[in-house]
């Protein structure tokens, strides 16, 4: 078994406002867990921007992750940051797309593109053409209509969100990495996780060929 990615909490302790150097020293030792498995990549979760304006928050996030940056490059690791719900805004502050892409711009990191949480945007694909030349990583799941609870993921191919259009867009703008397949909520639990994690891998697998990824 290989390991495409890790995710890591960045700062956390308690936000990038008020971290302490706790954030980098954190994700130093993911850098060296990511290197021993062979994993190509980290994606993160900045943390809560605490009082600080988006902007003051981007460039704080892009001073306290400078080190990481340089030890995760010399390890030949990606760092990515992603697009995440709103409702995590005390663990996160990038809830577009554009503003992940933005982001991952002034850190001088990569992007990992999580389609639930971007694909009802508008010119969806005109950020997806910003964001593919950054991205190193594509999350993929489904939304059921009327799903309140979060985290709300289904399997890919059992709610509303159009995949095989996005994927087809993901595609022809050149992207030939790792797909990710996100499968968390109440649906994934009843269901069983390794069964709904067998469905969506068939599910995905069969759309990426039909594409002809």
């Amino acid at each position: 078994m290989k390991v495409g990615c890790i995710n890591h909490l960045f700062a956390v302790h308690p936000n990038l406002e008020s971290d302490d150097g706790t954030a980098a020293e954190k994700l130093l030792d993911s850098i060296e867990i990511a290197s021993e498995l062979g994993a190509p990549a980290i994606y993160l979760l900045t943390g809560g921007r605490g009082t600080l304006s988006w902007d003051e928050g981007a460039m704080r996030f892009a001073d306290l992750l400078a080190p990481c940056r340089d030890a995760a490059r010399n390890a030949g690791i990606r760092l990515l940051v992603e697009n995440s719900s709103a409702l995590n805004a005390d663990i996160h502050m990038a809830h577009t797309l554009p503003d992940a892409t933005r982001l991952a711009q002034i850190a001088g990191i990569g992007i990992c593109a999580e389609l639930h949480a971007c694909w009802t945007e508008a010119d969806l694909h005109g950020n997806l053409a910003r964001a593919m030349p950054l991205t190193a990583l594509v999350q993929v799941s489904d939304y059921v209509l009327g799903d309140r609870s979060t985290p709300c993921r289904a399997v890919p191919g059992d709610g509303s969100i159009p995949l095989e259009a996005i994927l087809r867009d993901v595609l022809d703008l050149g992207y030939s990495g790792l797909f990710d397949l996100e499968l968390v909520g109440p649906r994934i639990a009843a269901e069983g996780a390794r069964e709904a994690c067998a469905r969506a891998a068939h599910y995905l697998s069969d759309l990426l060929d039909k594409l002809g990824a």
